[in-house]
């Protein structure tokens, strides 16, 4: 029987046409991947509160699983920093049988999600609420990894931000000046390296750097031999996991949140690695082959696993052709832990926790809250209630209560968008120039319109609309004389459109706002982004600027 095309993994379907010179691109990339995410995925597991090994054993595992099963070409997974916070939680309440459970029932629910098309319904989560956990996300790893950054000796750290913060402050004058050296120094390597060669993993220099003056000047510092015994050398290794029945129903909240983080941070990852490649991405699939991985990782020791941004980034900078190099990353890793797993036990902690420190500084998109904060005072709330949550409470509440309050904004501003009016002349009068049927249209433009709410939920039809540039002409006017309702997420997607078309060498203008759009527009930093020159009260007006903007480009044609 023959498979649909829409359940290959895009591994099989990239055989087709396969070449050496590919291979050769795809080997390049995934051994330079695996040596980057050779100090995450240790950071990661020491993070998340259980042994550097796990985080590389889901690296391995998960990662060749992912790239072998998934929807896109470039993908790389393993584990990243969105699970740290609720995996240390789930570790500190029950146990590594409680993770393995969770991880198990996280995978199945992935799996039916991919299987029955939720692959699409990832979408309906806004922007503040992904913005307002991921900001508090960071927050946490950032907190987590100050102890070992200083150096600092102190009673068992509690698992809650304030407890935490406490317990820090509290022993603050027991800092190490040497460890604190050899963060610092992590620090400036890695920061360095990313501004001067960025081709070049500076975490991986960092690491080397820091452990050879650990070796060779004999520093007392805290080393994963010191804190773990090393990490053993050899295959990971096969275990059924020990379940606890009772745990199911306690632990089911958890498993729906990392299904729930697994999915949208490999579908956002899917997304990016769209933007750098052209490419398409299967999301159902890719949630099939997340579902998979995390249903092995717990298998062989490992902990929950998603696409990660940097690392799938890095992979096609380096040259990703196809999915192979997803693999090829997974065995590298595999063999860094078939030869040189002893070698690991003389890393310091200071360092991972130096990584941990700028992985949490990039992931918490930081200068998207300045956006945020010129949004409506509902986008600001629901983002403050998730990133608050977040910090303060627990991952599951956040998102769950974030949810529920971008479900209630989603409400009224649709409620906002009926209006009953009588037709009056002037009514007529002021629609005339927003009427197309009666204007001369030159070839050289493409009008594109977005007709009734554009909220999150609804960004999708734009990003398939324009998925082809090369269709469009050189000015492009964007009407909005019919889009009732406008939020952050759609905003967001406007925004990456301009982007989209600057890049082109396309000119990108907009007209007709109604009220409520045109008003969060000019709340937010779009109008300098595009130019408020291009930004137009009707098409009539449009079309002149589209005219006097061609006429500037090519004056002898117009």
């Amino acid at each position: 029987m023959r498979v649909p095309e829409q359940w290959l993994p895009r591994s099989i379907q990239s055989l087709r046409g396969y070449t050496a010179a590919m291979f050769g691109h795809d080997l390049i990339a995934g051994v330079t991947v695996g040596l980057v995410a050779l100090p995450l995925a240790m950071g990661f597991g020491i993070a998340s509160g259980v042994t550097p090994q796990a985080g590389l054993y889901t690296a391995v595992i998960a990662g060749f699983l992912i790239s072998a099963l998934g929807g896109s070409r470039t993908q790389i997974g393993g584990p990243t920093g969105a699970f740290v916070v609720i995996v240390a939680g789930i570790v500190a309440r029950f146990g590594i049988a409680g993770l393995a459970l969770v991880t198990v029932m996280a995978g199945v629910l992935l799996i039916v999600m991919g299987a029955t098309g939720f692959g699409a319904a990832v979408k309906f989560i806004p922007r503040p609420v992904t913005i307002g956990f991921t900001n508090g996300i960071a927050l946490l790893i950032a907190s987590t990894q100050i102890k070992d950054f200083l150096g600092l000796r102190t009673p068992p750290v509690p698992g809650d931000f304030l407890g935490r913060m406490k317990i820090l402050l509290t022993h603050i004058q027991t800092i190490d000046g040497r460890t604190l050296a050899l963060g610092v120094i992590s620090l400036a390597i890695i920061v360095a390296l990313r501004k001067l060669a960025p081709r070049v993993p500076g975490s991986i220099i960092a690491l080397l750097v820091c452990t050879l003056a650990v070796v060779g000047l004999h520093l007392p510092v805290e080393t994963i031999g010191t804190k773990f015994g090393g990490i053993p050398q050899g295959f990971p290794r096969f275990a059924w996991p020990h379940f606890e029945a009772a745990h199911v129903i306690p632990l089911l909240p958890s498993a729906f949140t990392v299904a729930m983080l697994a999915a949208v941070e490999s579908l956002l990852s899917a997304v990016v690695a769209d933007g750098m490649t052209g490419d398409r991405h299967n999301s159902n699939m890719e949630l099939v082959a997340q579902g998979v991985a995390n249903l092995a990782s717990p298998l062989f020791g490992g902990i929950p696993a998603t696409g990660a941004i940097a690392r799938t980034a890095t992979n096609i900078r380096s040259g990703a052709q196809t999915p192979v190099a997803g693999m090829v990353h997974a065995l590298t890793l595999l063999g860094i832990l078939l030869v040189a797993a002893p070698l690991a036990r003389f890393v310091p902690l200071v360092s991972l926790a130096a990584v941990l420190f700028v992985v949490a500084y990039n992931m918490g998109e930081w200068r998207e809250i300045r956006t945020i904060l010129r949004l409506t005072k509902a986008d600001i709330a629901v983002w403050l209630a998730t990133f608050s949550l977040t910090v303060f409470a627990d991952l599951t509440v956040a998102v769950g209560v974030g949810m529920a309050l971008a479900a209630l904004l989603y409400i009224y501003r649709i409620a906002q968008t009926t209006t009953v009016e009588p037709v009056t002349s002037e009514y007529l009068r002021e629609g005339q120039p927003h009427i197309l049927q009666d204007k001369d249209i030159p070839p050289e433009i493409t009008i594109l319109r977005i007709h009734g709410p554009f909220l999150f939920g609804t960004t999708e039809q734009l990003t398939e609309a324009t998925k082809d540039l090369e269709m469009f002409e050189q000015v492009v006017i964007l009407r909005l004389r019919n889009m009732t309702a406008l939020d952050a997420t759609g905003l967001h997607a406007i925004e990456q459109l301009a982007d989209r078309l600057h890049a082109t060498g396309r000119m990108l203008l907009l007209c007709g706002a109604r009220s409520q759009p045109a008003k969060l527009l000019e709340q937010s930093e779009f109008v300098e982004r595009v130019g408020r020159e291009n930004i137009l009260p009707h098409v009539q007006a449009a079309l002149d600027r589209a005219r006097s903007l061609l006429a500037e480009m090519e004056p002898d044609t117009v």
